[in-house]
């Protein structure tokens, strides 16, 4: 999207009802640059959160971790993240805590675990 300045102070042989676009003029910065940066940077940091997420759910509380980190890794690419692989990882690893969840439930009948035995 372009924003095109008009300045009727700089030209003066234009006449008075047409728009003149001045193109020496310098450019006012956008109002919404800011909050495009802080996406950009928020679906960075949910795209790292569910790699994060997602990695620690295989080990300790999958059945809560495992959805979170799903649904952080969809958010990340919604919102176009530059880390498209980690939140594509992420999204990876918030399944994998579900699938770990499925196999132990049909395995002990219960969602409770210990590494120890």
């Amino acid at each position: 999207m372009t924003l095109t300045l008009i300045d009727r102070t700089r030209c003066t042989d234009a006449a008075p009802d047409k728009d003149v676009v001045d193109t020496g003029a310098a450019p006012e910065k956008a109002p919404h640059a800011a909050p495009r940066r802080a996406v950009g940077r928020e679906a960075d940091g949910l795209a790292v959160a569910s790699f994060v997420l997602g990695l620690v759910g295989l080990l300790v509380f999958n059945i809560v971790l495992g959805p979170m980190a799903i649904v952080m890794a969809l958010l990340a690419l919604a919102r176009h993240t530059r880390r498209r692989g980690r939140a594509f990882l992420g999204l990876a690893l918030g399944v994998a805590d579900l699938a770990v969840l499925a196999v132990l439930v049909t395995a002990n009948g219960t969602v409770a675990w210990s590494i120890g035995g």
